[in-house]
């Protein structure tokens, strides 16, 4: 303790020389000095907390409070700066979202800082200045526009800032879907009432704890029965030797998507389980009926050397990938929120590296200790990221699942995951995605993106269902004379089999069959459509007035049935892919995308808007749009060799053509 005490002193006469502002080279000096004198200290575990603790009072001491909470992706704002740097109007941003509100400040002010300001218009001025009042730091004491309550002190001799905030808001919405083929009605609701704290600690380093309860209702129909491999599978496995080896084909219950929302348009918003009305003691999967729930997010970030160096250890949602806001197939915002540990580093303005490891959550379907036994995962990621100037981006990264362990391998952002499972065994899902992106800065942007899981790479790429990919084509167009306003158009395929893995019996879990797949909390980490879809979206939109954003958009889905007479294997998350005969030897294995079964059509228009009340803390939003949905089929593929033939539309009891008038409407107050 004497030796403590005498490092301590040394560093307390060190701090009380430092300048307001320490600049790097001298905070290194220091740094590298302390080291030194505390090199022959023989408790390791001690030196290394005082090692942090000085490192943290160094790096956080002088500063200017500069909040690195981050920004959800809903707001709007991202929106906002992503047609920014369409024009041209600000350096590249980083792929890796959610930013934080240090972030979009310093990228609002460098557009309305700079001479490409000449070229805004009045609206988008007044856009952007709106922002950054929204966004700046309050004032102490109660901020009843914003629904929360400011406070700032500052500690210690270099007067270090620490600031707190508590806040509240409330999001309401009613939505429902008519069917007059069906002669259906269904009414859905989602009330959601947020409490949160955050603050930051020095200029440095933020935190926030948030919670959230509500009361919803998203009503869907079972729609009927499925079979994990495909019907059939394992009648000739002689001796049993598949089931030994933990490929035992199961069948399960399969519902559509919620009635009154658009097709792969709702995102669970609860955590764990849900509780309905009339049993709140109950845990179930999904609220069919009134059910309440809660949700808890938090973050603790740093962000060091002018973003430099950014740290974050949050459970929060987040999208990875220089494409734009919704359409990255590797990690998308439309997945649910997990707890992980991810780190920033971009030392160049022409490059980044980003890596992060993750505890997934299970889905609730049979029960909290059933369901969760074969569901204990974590989820790797590293990707880097080239920029030339605001014309070219190239992404390049490589994800993993795997049942929970120490492998120090997939967390390691230097460690190439793909090989690195060789030496470890073959008992996790490993992938890869690359985006490529060019520019035209005031013109637009075509961009590239691919998902391969199950990294393997067979000749017959094209036919066989164990090419596992991805893949997305795109192009965004600024539309003149409107403000923040354009044009997107993508098509997006996923193969069959796509984000789904084989249940396989792994020697730290004993007996049970560990569940693998791509998804967190039951729905898929990459793009929103499960496997075996493909996609042509065409979406406009619009800022047309300060307060105003809205948007129109077409899109046709097609998607291989994943229940019935007639369904397709591969066409749902739970798939396995059978481990015999991939090299196409198994007729079942190959894909005739339409061609092999029935498919479901649908043709999707909706148009919305939301409004921010002027003077008052309150925003209104709507969306409405049909839905029209047919089936196609084709027979005796698979007894005739593997040759596909013509599909036909079709309209039975298994497989009905439908309308459907969607709309939803609500409104947020205190919105962050």
């Amino acid at each position: 303790m004497p030796f403590l005490r005498l490092r301590m002193d040394i560093l307390a006469s060190l701090l009380e020389k430092m300048p307001a502002e320490l600049p790097g080279s001298s905070a290194l000096t220091l740094f590298f000095l302390f080291c030194k004198l505390t090199f022959n200290w023989k408790n390791m575990l001690s030196k290394t907390i005082k090692l942090l603790f000085f490192m943290f009072v160094l790096l956080c001491a002088g500063l200017s409070a500069q909040t690195h909470v981050s920004v959800p992706l809903e707001n709007k704002v991202y929106y906002i700066l992503e047609q920014a740097q369409l024009k041209g109007l600000c350096a590249p941003l980083s792929g890796i979202k959610p930013y934080t509100r240090n972030v979009i400040i310093t990228a609002i002010k460098e557009i309305l800082d700079t001479e490409n300001i000449k070229s805004l218009n009045g609206t988008e001025r007044e856009i952007l200045e709106q922002y950054l009042e929204k966004f700046a730091k309050p004032k102490d004491g109660m901020d009843w526009y914003r629904g929360m309550y400011h406070n700032e002190t500052a500690v210690g001799k270099n007067e270090t800032p620490l600031s707190l905030n508590v806040g509240t808001n409330l999001s309401i919405e009613a939505s429902s879907g008519i069917y007059p083929s069906f002669d259906k009605r269904y009414f859905g609701t989602e009330i959601w009432l947020r409490i949160y704290l955050n603050g930051d600690i020095g200029g440095n380093v933020s935190w926030e704890f948030s919670g959230e309860g509500g009361l919803m209702k998203a009503p869907r129909r079972e729609l009927g029965n499925y079979w994990t491999y495909y019907e059939g599978f394992g009648d000739l496995d002689k001796g049993g030797y598949l089931e030994k080896q933990g490929y035992v084909n199961e069948e399960i219950t399969v519902f559509g998507e919620p009635l009154t929302h658009f097709p792969y348009s709702y995102k669970k918003r609860w955590d764990a389980s849900v509780h309905p009305i009339r049993s709140v003691a109950d845990f179930e999967s999904w609220p069919i009926g009134i059910s309440g729930a809660y949700n808890l997010l938090s973050e603790l970030s740093a962000s060091f050397f002018e973003n430099i160096l950014f740290l974050r250890l949050g459970r929060l949602s987040r999208e990875w990938g220089s494409t734009p806001l919704g359409s990255n197939l590797a990690l998308n915002q439309a997945a649910r929120p997990f707890l992980g540990v991810e780190a920033e580093f971009r030392p160049f303005s022409w490059f980044g590296i980003s890596t992060m490891t993750g505890v997934l959550e299970f889905f609730n379907t049979k029960g909290e200790k059933e369901s969760g036994m074969t569901s204990q995962n974590a989820y790797s990621i590293t990707m880097m990221q080239f920029r030339y100037k605001n014309y070219f981006f190239l992404d390049l990264g490589e994800t993993v699942v795997w049942p929970k362990r120490f492998e120090l391998g997939y967390m390691s952002p230097i460690t190439n995951t793909i090989f690195y499972k060789n030496n470890v065994g073959d008992f996790d899902n490993l992938g890869m995605t690359v985006n490529i992106k060019a520019q035209y800065p005031g013109i637009g942007n075509i961009w590239f993106s691919l998902f391969w899981d199950e990294a393997f790479w067979v000749l017959d790429w094209y036919e066989l269902d164990r090419t596992m990919l991805a893949g997305q084509a795109g192009v965004s167009f600024a539309l003149p004379f409107l403000s923040f306003s354009s044009m997107k158009m993508s098509y997006t395929r996923v193969n069959p089999y796509c984000y789904t893995h084989n249940r396989i019996i792994t020697p730290w879990y004993g007996n049970n069959r560990m569940e693998t797949r791509y998804t967190n909390h039951g729905a898929s980490l990459g793009y929103y459509l499960p496997p075996n879809s493909d996609e042509i979206l065409i979406r406009l939109q619009t800022v047309p007035a300060k307060n105003l954003m809205t948007h129109l958009q077409y899109q046709l889905i097609r998607h291989g049935a994943d229940f019935g007479s007639q369904a397709v294997d591969g066409s749902n998350l739970n798939s396995e892919l059978d481990p015999n005969g991939r090299d196409g030897s198994n007729p079942v294995l190959k894909r005739y995308f339409l061609h092999d079964g029935a498919y479901q059509w649908m043709h999707i228009i909706k148009t919305g808007a939301e409004w921010d009340m002027p003077d008052l803390p309150v925003s209104l939003f709507f969306e409405t749009g049909l839905v029209f949905s047919y089936f196609t089929d084709t027979v005796g593929y698979k007894a005739n060799g593997g040759s596909s033939r013509p599909y036909k539309r079709i309209n039975t009891s298994e497989y009905p053509k439908s309308t459907g008038f969607i709309t939803t409407i609500g409104f947020k107050i205190f919105s962050r």
